[in-house]
């Protein structure tokens, strides 16, 4: 059927085409259904929505991903990519060959899967797992389909965390420490996805985040490091696909998580990683056997990729540092790079740092590196490198105007400090997008309370989301308090 062609923005990432449902059923294509287009410039193939009310029977309307189709366009019905087939294997839990994984990979690269069929392939990971064979074939592949970054010298260095851990913005602190002692580390990080910050999110409070690949390799030789958002970049651009299927399922699969981190440090060349793998209550990951067999996966996986990956298994029960929330979070690391900070966050920094430096061959000690003033001076070397002050003090870095406290309803001692739920209290606040919202934590793990002290403080910039913060925090529990015998009864 030969279609007129109208521009339609709905906002989609995947080429999606609407079709008039009396143009549909003409040419006997149903929804998520595939169509090929053949007009002036070449051929393309677009997934279809049907309706009565947005185009007109005799039009084809196309989405920004088919902005290049114009003119009149010829509309046949085309075959399912043969990475269905696979991703239907996986449901079944069958073990995937490699090629099928390439091929799988390629189809999500190239927007070929619909969202039904990209949530099916990350259910299928999620109900029966992934093999270490099929880690490192999914891992190769999706290095492989995406950009690359290549330095002439090692070690390069690397460090991620697999996340679940409110705060814990120890990432800044880590770079400042490894390039302040020789040590390359481009690293690439991620926005929030369900937390209240990403990295990339806190970093931005001091800095642009958003650069080219020509441009990190610019600030890394001038520096030794970078702090950049993993999205500017084509670095593993199927990994970010994949998250956004897992995001709305609120499925993180293990095995996705070691292709997913170890498919960005390869693409970023970097040649010795450090893994953070919290553990605990409320973290991704519960268990201590959990971690350590999720630290397998990494070195080797890791080990097949040319790789040096070293896991630290870190305890994960509450968040790290005292503030979450862009602004609060960057007061945090600020105030640590300057001698100070919450002891946690500055401890785990530096113990991550020295992790890192010892597995590149590096004998020289982070903690004075942090002490001595080298790793403020580098942090304020590669925020002015990314376009940021280099200047700014905590002072500078004011958290929302509109506060609420929580506070403990009875004598006793912290148990337990939720991450999910101190998270998504900030989130009610306004965090991440609005920067200065977000949470101060005010008691920790073992701190004794008395009934009416303050347990959080919730800041956010517009009062109507302090008021969302508030009703959370109140049919919620973000800390628990115990009386003191039943908190002994509990850590026993």
């Amino acid at each position: 059927m030969r279609l007129a062609v109208e521009a339609i923005d709905i906002g989609t990432r995947t080429p999606t085409v609407l079709l008039n449902a009396a143009d549909a059923s003409e040419i006997g294509v149903h929804p998520l259904d595939r169509v090929r287009l053949q007009y002036d410039g070449g051929t393309t193939t677009g997934i279809v929505e049907v309706t009565d009310e947005l185009v007109s029977r005799g039009t084809l309307g196309v989405t920004r991903p088919l902005g290049h189709v114009t003119g009149p366009v010829e509309v046949v019905v085309a075959d399912r990519p043969d990475s269905v087939v696979h991703l239907r294997e996986k449901l079944l839990g069958e073990e995937l060959e490699l090629t099928e994984l390439r091929t799988i990979v390629e189809d999500i690269k190239h927007d070929r899967l619909n969202d039904v069929e990209l949530s099916a392939f990350v259910s299928g990971v999620f109900a029966n797992g992934l093999s270490r064979e099929e880690m490192q074939g999914l891992t190769s592949a999706m290095v492989e389909v995406g950009q690359t970054l290549k330095w002439d010298r090692r070690p390069i260095g690397d460090k991620h965390s697999i996340g679940g851990v409110a705060g814990n913005r120890v990432t800044p602190i880590v770079v400042a420490i490894v390039a302040a002692a020789g040590v390359p580390i481009p690293k690439t990080s991620s926005r929030a996805v369900t937390s209240a910050a990403g990295t990339a999110d806190t970093l931005e409070v001091f800095c642009d985040v958003d650069f080219t690949l020509d441009e990190i390799r610019g600030i890394v030789e001038r520096t030794n490091g970078c702090m950049i958002w993993g999205g500017s970049v084509d670095l593993s651009p199927v990994d970010d696909k994949i998250i956004r299927a897992e995001t709305p399922l609120s499925v993180d699969p293990e095995g996705q998580i070691v292709a997913s981190v170890l498919s960005k440090k390869k693409s970023a060349g970097s040649t010795h990683v450090v893994i953070d793998i919290p553990y605990g209550e409320g973290a991704k990951v519960e268990a201590l056997s959990e971690a350590r067999e999720m630290a397998r996966d990494f070195n080797r996986v890791g080990e097949s990729l040319d790789m040096e990956v070293t896991c630290a298994i870190t305890r994960g029960e509450q968040p790290v540092g005292r503030g979450v929330g862009p602004v609060l979070e960057a007061r945090d690391v600020l105030a640590v790079l300057n001698g100070d900070g919450p002891d946690d966050l500055r401890i785990k920094s530096e113990r991550l740092a020295q992790l890192l430096l010892d597995t590149a061959g590096v004998e020289v000690s982070a903690s004075e590196i942090l002490s001595d003033g080298r790793a403020i001076a580098k942090f304020r070397e590669i925020v002015d490198a990314q376009r940021g002050d280099p200047n700014v003090s905590v002072d500078d870095l004011v958290p929302g105007q509109h506060t609420e406290t929580v506070t403990a309803a009875r004598d006793g001692v912290v148990t337990h400090v939720d991450n999910r739920r101190v998270n998504e209290l900030a989130r009610r606040a306004g965090s991440p997008k609005d920067t200065r919202a977000g949470v101060y934590l005010d008691a920790r793990v073992g701190d004794r309370v008395r009934h009416g002290e303050v347990l959080v403080t919730i800041h956010a910039q517009k009062r109507a989301k302090l008021e969302q913060a508030r009703s959370f925090a109140a049919a919620n529990e973000p800390v628990r308090v115990l009386p003191e015998g039943e908190a002994l009864v509990e850590q026993l």
